[in-house]
């Protein structure tokens, strides 16, 4: 009993809390973290614009958005570039049609693949097949979600500062699903980033978006607006936007409404096939989708 107690005492002694640590307590990880954050900055320096579309809520087609307006703000003539954040569900790399694409170095970094109407992508689905999951290592058997949010912006910071964005107007953060992961971003990214949110015309979807937006109002980061997706559906048949959703009496969001984009089928189709927004041609759906990147250069300025 009295060398457990003896133990115990010098324990007590030489074990610290987080309270006894002094600063980084020694491991120079702040001098880490200001290199990195400064590699960052560098890499961005040619960057006008950070727009993340997020949500909340997946399943809302926030990634089919993202690509789709790239690619009318791309036919405008501005020089635009996606980030795939999601890293455990990437789909812009069969979106853009960049799926297997090679990494091959720049005159500084590494180069980003780019789709066939010149928009540059990074996602993981480039890296990664399909049938294989994003994995990461941890420090201690059984505890990934302790480590997995951590390692996930690491590499989301490496990927920052290690390719070549160049000088661009826009560049677009696909955000994984998550009100709390939207958050997230919001820190890491910073102020500089603004907020775009994707709904669709459900009081679920709604609801989840409704607290993004509160969360993302409590920070330094602007909130351009919301577009409705799935606002209805297109028929070609009848050239016609027909109903898709339940009318509802649910409240706007409380930030500005960008427009409306009712769901085609055929626009799936190129999703699916990674053919660009070049060559949908002028359809109901391209047109609302130029309203909506119209609006979005509007509250950027």
């Amino acid at each position: 009993m009295q060398v457990a107690v003896r133990v115990s005492y010098r324990l007590r002694n030489k074990m610290k809390s987080y309270h006894d640590i002094v600063g980084d307590g020694g491991s120079g990880i702040l001098e880490q973290v200001a290199e990195h954050r400064t590699r960052i900055a560098d890499g961005l320096a040619g960057v006008r614009h950070l727009v993340a579309v997020g949500s909340g809520k997946g399943g809302v087609g926030k990634s089919t958005l993202t690509l789709h307006l790239a690619g009318a703000l791309r036919a405008r003539g501005l020089r635009i570039a996606i980030l795939d954040a999601d890293f455990n569900g990437p789909s812009q790399a069969r979106m853009a049609g960049v799926q297997g694409a090679l990494f091959v170095p720049g005159s500084h970094k590494v180069s980003l693949p780019r789709t066939s109407n010149g928009i540059g992508v990074f996602s993981m689905g480039s890296v990664i097949p399909e049938s294989q999951a994003l994995e990461f290592e941890s420090a201690a058997q059984g505890e990934s979600q302790t480590w997995r949010a951590t390692r996930e912006f690491a590499l989301l910071g490496e990927i920052l500062g290690s390719f070549e964005w160049g000088a661009l107007d826009l560049l677009m953060f696909d955000l994984p699903p998550g009100a709390e992961r939207t958050v997230q971003y919001a820190d890491f990214l910073g102020p500089c980033t603004s907020f775009l949110l994707v709904t669709i015309p459900s009081e679920v979807a709604r609801g989840v978006v409704a607290r993004s937006v509160a969360a993302l109002s409590k920070g330094p980061n602007r909130i351009l607006g919301y577009v409705e997706n799935m606002s209805g559906y297109y028929c070609r048949d009848c050239n016609a936007i027909k109903p898709l959703f339940m009318s509802s009496e649910t409240p706007r969001l409380g930030i500005p409404c960008l427009g409306t984009v009712p769901f085609d089928p055929e626009l799936a189709r190129f999703c699916d096939g990674g053919i660009s927004f070049a060559e949908l041609g002028d359809t109901t759906i391209r047109r609302a989708l130029d309203d909506v990147a119209q609006q979005l250069l509007e509250s950027l300025i």
